[in-house]
């Protein structure tokens, strides 16, 4: 076979030109000298053969060409924004700007038609459902929904959206408003198919979900369409966490490990479990809480004689990096974390352990150096705070990551509490108060079977079954703060829910992700899902 010549060139037809060197596309002309042709299969590149010199595909040395040709040819003329173009969709012919199907994106689909030559001028068949096509040029050109979406399924607009290349599009025009919870309202419950009574839950950025139910975990999408589940080995999961995109992190109560699982494969890719060779006592630890950073995993475990720790693990791995806040769990001031939150600011670990037994509720709030493993702040209830307030011991307590702020809710009088995390001290609290008179009437009963979730720079009480809401003022000036630490002002208390809303039952869980705000109910089936809507329960008094 006679080898192709170093800098040849080539032709091929009119609808797509390249090059195999490094050189640039020239197209055939006469020449006075026979030339070797060389015919490419397109199996293999070593199928080459040498053909007779009337084929198309020919190997010559450059010919000096005019300015129109190097235009036209080099450099081809590409639809401009303003130009029209025309696409037959399932057989239905669609006619609209070269602007409007770019603005899907450079990696979509109609991107690449768009950039066809102005030559050819036919229009290009795409084998899809016209009528969906319709939805989703007119969301391109509008960037909303028309009405007309609501006679598809949001299944089958992500599917076709998909196809385009344009979901990030449906995304934003289908997603919730900014969830603010005074405009907050029940749009939806997520029910699995089976054990529809949810044991834990975790929610995504992009406002997904994955929720356990009887051993197994269901995941819902960005559009809360059910993406599959997967069985675990595990009889009930009482903690879960999302530490990457495809895996989750599980622990039970009942089942000794820490373990992962794939849900794109449905497999336990590892588990971790806490040993200690040198002390029999560490056995068959069970995980309460579970937390994560960018690069670690950590879990609180404990042991059937109340021993707990926090174990790090190492994400890339999966292994155990180190162990810090080892206690023998003799008494409510060193049981095991029930909750634990990374502050990824400060690089602190924020952990809380409440207990309520014959004397009422009492517990801890600490924060460890990951690093170190040494604890920078802790408080223990009852013994700590104002006089005033001994013997009222929070009933449950969360932070807020992005404000730097402490939130508890005591158990006696229900009265909300802050303290700034850069302002720590022996007693940190300032307790809120919101005189206003339509709240005044529904003052709760007590703290008790009280949870609490800062969400947004919000704060969220479940009170029994009520749902409320704290928002900071606008303008802070109008604060002010009462000698006995009260504050009147900094936050005001809205009502989310409405009456027969909060007769479903008593809270359990609240948990915030993306533009919602996801609340579990004792023995209630499903997970209620909260968005902002102008049709809200609210009680507001801003």
């Amino acid at each position: 076979m006679t080898p192709i010549p170093a800098g040849s060139y080539f032709e091929l037809d009119a609808c797509r030109r390249d090059f195999i060197t490094t050189e640039r596309v020239f197209p055939s002309t006469k020449t006075n000298r026979s030339l070797p042709v060389l015919s490419l299969s397109q199996a293999s590149s070593s199928e080459a053969s040498l053909l007779p010199a009337t084929e198309q595909l020919q190997f010559f040395s450059p010919p000096l060409m005019d300015d129109e040709y190097s235009q036209n040819v080099l450099h081809p003329h590409h639809h401009q924004p303003h130009d029209r173009i025309k696409l037959n969709v399932g057989g239905k012919l669609f006619e609209t700007t070269v602007a409007t199907i770019r603005s899907g994106g450079p990696d979509s689909l109609l991107e690449a038609l768009s950039n066809r030559p102005t030559h050819d001028q036919d229009p290009v068949f795409i084998d899809r459902d016209p009528e969906i096509f319709s939805v989703l040029l007119s969301l391109l050109r509008s960037n909303r929904l028309p009405s007309t979406a609501s006679r598809f399924t949001k299944q089958e607009l992500a599917d076709e959206a998909v196809y385009y290349g344009i979901e990030s599009q449906l995304k934003a025009a289908m997603s919730p408003p900014p969830f603010t919870g005074i405009d907050a309202s029940i749009v939806t419950t997520i029910r699995p198919a089976s054990d529809g009574f949810p044991s834990a839950f975790t929610a995504g950025e992009d406002g997904s979900i994955w929720l356990a139910h009887g051993g197994q975990i269901s995941s819902y999408d960005w559009n809360l369409l059910h993406a599959g589940s997967i069985r675990t080995h595990l009889e009930v999961i009482t903690s879960i966490r999302r530490v990457y995109p495809e895996i989750a992190a599980v622990g039970s109560e009942t089942a000794a490990g820490l373990h992962f699982y794939d849900f794109s494969s449905g497999r336990n890719i590892g588990s971790i479990h806490w040993t200690d060779p040198s002390d029999p006592r560490i056995y068959k630890a069970r995980v309460n809480a579970i937390a994560d950073s960018s690069s670690s995993v950590f879990a609180s475990f404990d042991c059937p004689h109340n021993e707990n720790s926090i174990l790090v693990i190492d994400k890339s791995t999966l292994q155990i990096q180190s162990e810090f806040g080892r206690q023998r769990g003799s008494s409510a001031k060193n049981l095991v974390p029930g909750k634990l939150t990374w502050l990824p600011e400060t690089g602190l670990l924020f952990g809380s352990s409440v207990n309520c037994g014959a004397f009422g509720y009492s517990g801890y709030i600490r924060l460890w150096d990951s690093r170190s493993g040494n604890v920078v702040w802790e408080a223990n209830e009852p013994g700590s705070g104002r006089s005033s307030r001994f013997g009222d011991s929070f009933a449950d307590v969360d932070v807020d990551e992005e404000d730097s702020t402490m939130f508890k809710v005591c158990s006696k009088s229900g009265d909300l509490a802050m303290a700034d995390l850069r302002k720590l001290g022996d007693d940190p609290w300032v307790y809120l108060q919101d005189k206003n008179p339509s709240m005044m009437s529904n003052e709760s009963r007590g703290g008790g079977n009280s949870v609490i979730h800062c969400y947004r720079k919000q704060v969220f009480v479940g009170r029994e079954g009520g749902l409320e809401v704290w928002s900071t003022v606008p303008d802070r000036k109008m604060c002010t703060e009462i000698e006995n630490g009260v504050s009147e002002g900094l936050y005001r208390k809205n009502f989310v829910d409405k009456v027969e809303d909060s007769e479903r039952g008593v809270i359990e869980k609240i948990d915030g992700g993306g533009d919602r705000l996801f609340v579990s109910r004792q023995d209630v089936e499903g997970i209620e899902v909260w968005e902002c809507s102008n049709s809200s329960g609210a009680v507001s008094v801003l």
